[in-house]
């Protein structure tokens, strides 16, 4: 089974960091995974995606999935280079502080999560995309929430070592917001139940 998951996002808000994160649990579980990560030439305020597919045996992906199984969705400003990608009945948790759209995916998965707001309320803005992180593992059970804690560990630079107590909180967080949803996401043949 494999399980594709698109990001999008502005550069600056963590998407990179957080496709990683994912990319790195699911490898320290088992899984086959590959990782593209996609961005303009500037490091904020452009584009920044990436394509994450996580597999429990060899991957069948193509470099760009057309009709993923779900998205991670920090920013509206490039929703539509990934919205024609997604397939009917996709999963699509979508940070709600920003996100202000129609979805515009058949029989769409719709989750709202505030990251933007919680990364604030916990004191630490830039941490919003770790927020959506940690609600986007707790509803698909892509990975555990501990496996994604210790890959941002592993992931966060040196010189950000200060950040990496804030990202632990956010990612918990973010796992608070949404239900768990039990059985691992790539052991269902459909996208998870709303």
């Amino acid at each position: 089974m494999e399980r594709e998951v698109l990001f999008t996002g502005v550069g600056g808000q963590g998407v990179q960091i957080a496709s990683k994160t994912l990319a790195t649990a699911a490898i320290a579980e088992g899984r086959q995974v590959m990782l593209v990560p996609r961005y303009g030439g500037g490091m904020r305020g452009g584009m920044t995606n990436a394509e994450v597919t996580i597999g429990d045996g060899a991957l069948r992906a193509l470099a760009v999935a057309t009709s993923a199984w779900s998205a991670y969705v920090m920013d509206p400003s490039y929703w539509t280079t990934i919205q024609p990608n997604l397939a009917p009945g996709a999963v699509v948790v979508v940070n709600s502080s920003l996100f202000n759209r129609a979805v515009d995916v058949p029989e769409a998965k719709v989750f709202e999560v505030a990251a933007s707001d919680v990364a604030a309320e916990l004191g630490n803005p830039m941490s919003a995309g770790f927020v959506l992180l940690g609600a986007f593992v707790a509803l698909t059970g892509l990975v555990s929430l501990d496996s994604a804690i210790v890959a941002m560990r592993e992931l966060v630079p040196a010189y950000r070592t200060q950040h990496l107590e804030a990202n632990g909180r956010a990612l918990r967080a973010g796992a608070a917001l949404l239900p768990a949803h039990g059985a691992p996401a790539w052991e269902h043949d459909t996208a998870v139940a709303s």
